[in-house]
């Protein structure tokens, strides 16, 4: 007899053992998986695990309200199931995913395509979406950009100078990461980990570790958990910083474009002072840290912090008010409310479109479980209310990390976390600075990885950007891809 409708529920860094997540057969999966999501859940992850001959596919849900996830799996099977995606659009590109690595094709999916790998002759692309008409026309921007930048292609179809619809195409990098992570933890493991998104290390790293110390049954000492959260904000700082300075450029002003590109690098230098390494490498290890802070570093980061958040207030408020930057900001890129949750935004995109979603607050784990950080929530929707909610959090980033400096937590940093559980799931979320960081990991019978999913929030975010150009002049796609800023490489996994 199949378990009852109901995922099993557990908290952020949660374990449970592999046999113990509700099965059911395919069809009632996703009959369940729609039930939680219009319960009000929310879809962090949809993956596939094989099993024998066949393919299980696994649902992580978070219930923000709530402080819960929920997990469920089906049975293991193959061929075809009845598609998610038409009662829940966020699982769109997560039901593409699985198709293309495991070949269950969901039924009645309304555009089912490659989100990485090759289609005929068109590296990740296959079919475009097109837009009817006599006077419609294509614009193909990419996959080669001016600039050092990653590979990424844009489809347009545009009547006059008016976007109709924008199709993003990924996968150019074939990275292999989740597939070179099965069998370990290896050495090369944390070095992967640190380098799934460059400039999100903390956040990805500290997810890991969130992971590997759930499956050892351990907790990082506080000290660790501190310097983790101090980590992360900083992280926050530097790329909210150098976001501003960007679109600030992109709209011709100067001022804060130039401030904002040195102030960015001053932060970076504070997370040097941290660790060593301007981007946080080394210093999340599972089971504690890889560096601490003694008494004189720490007083040489109040020295510096003070001048730095003047600073950077200062630029952010030369943005602001400037009628020439609102003027190219307000009502430009704007995503809905319904569509942000419709196709399951996270992060700033989220926030900046009235959707109260920050994990430090719905699903608080390590030291933000006893510092929260108030959640900067704007409604408007538009690259003004995206650029406005970097400011916020660069403000309260910043109060933060005065707070924590003035009173920091005395402790060891911890040793190596030991083996991990056999047979056991393990989820963990981190807000990173571009929304929610999402890994899940799956031990076999030795306690090393059968299984490794990582959901960036570029994942959850392209689609964002896709519906924020429709009505749009094609000249406006510069400054909203920057007000988003996602990650092609945390997306090319």
């Amino acid at each position: 007899m199949n378990p009852p409708l109901q995922f099993l529920m557990e908290g952020n860094g949660m374990a449970v053992p592999w046999a113990e997540v509700p099965a059911w057969p395919a069809p009632e999966f996703v009959t369940a998986t729609a039930a939680e999501l219009d319960r009000g859940g929310r879809l962090c992850a949809w993956f596939g695990v094989s099993e024998g001959q066949g393919t299980r596919l696994v649902a992580v849900v978070a219930f923000d309200a709530d402080n819960l996830l929920a997990v469920g799996r089906s049975e293991p099977f193959t061929g075809a199931y009845p598609a998610l995606t038409l009662r829940h659009p966020q699982a769109h590109l997560f039901e593409r995913e699985v198709w293309e690595q495991h070949g269950l094709r969901p039924e009645g999916h309304p555009w089912l395509k490659p989100v990485r790998r090759t289609a005929g002759q068109a590296p990740a692309m296959g079919e475009f979406f097109q837009v009817a008409g006599g006077e419609v026309h294509e614009v193909a921007v990419g996959p080669v950009h001016a600039g050092i930048i990653e590979p990424g292609h844009f489809r347009f179809q545009c009547f006059g100078e008016e976007v109709m619809h924008l199709e993003i195409a990924l996968g150019y990098q074939h990275r292999g990461v989740e597939d070179a992570l099965v069998g370990g933890p290896h050495r090369a493991t944390l070095s992967q980990m640190e380098t799934v998104a460059g400039d999100t290390t903390i956040g990805h790293a500290t997810a890991h570790a969130q992971v590997r110390e759930a499956l050892a049954g351990v907790e990082a000492p506080l000290r660790a958990q501190w310097l983790r959260a101090l980590a992360l904000e900083l992280e926050r700082l530097a790329n909210h910083t150098g976001d501003l300075g960007a679109l600030a450029n992109d709209v011709a002003f100067l001022p804060t474009s130039s401030a904002c590109g040195k102030l960015r690098g001053d932060f970076l230098n504070l997370t040097a002072l941290l660790c060593g390494n301007r981007f946080g490498r080394g210093l999340v290890r599972p089971g504690g840290g890889g560096h601490d802070l003694e008494p004189a570093r720490i007083a040489e980061f109040l020295r510096r912090l003070p001048a730095l958040r003047t600073e950077v207030e200062q630029a952010a408020a030369w943005l602001w008010d400037a009628n020439g930057v609102r003027a190219r900001f307000e009502g430009t890129g704007t995503v809905t409310p319904q569509q942000a949750a419709d196709v399951g935004l996270v992060g700033v995109a989220a926030r900046a479109a009235g959707l109260v979603r920050d994990v430090r607050f719905d699903h608080p784990a390590g030291w933000h479980r006893f510092a929260q950080i108030p959640v900067a929530v704007w409604p408007d929707g538009d690259v003004q209310a995206r650029a406005w909610v970097r400011g916020l959090e660069i403000q309260r980033s910043g109060q933060f990390l005065a707070e924590q400096l003035a009173a920091p937590p005395d402790g060891d940093l911890g040793l190596s976390p030991g083996p991990l559980a056999a047979d056991t799931l393990a989820v963990a979320l981190v807000e990173g600075w571009r929304g929610e960081i999402c890994h899940a990991a799956l031990t076999d019978a030795t306690g090393r990885f059968r299984r490794y999913k990582i959901v960036d929030p570029s994942f959850h975010n392209w689609t964002g950007l896709a519906l924020a150009l429709r009505g749009q002049a094609i000249s406006d796609f510069p400054v909203c891809n920057k007000s988003f800023n996602l990650s092609y490489c945390g997306f090319d996994l």
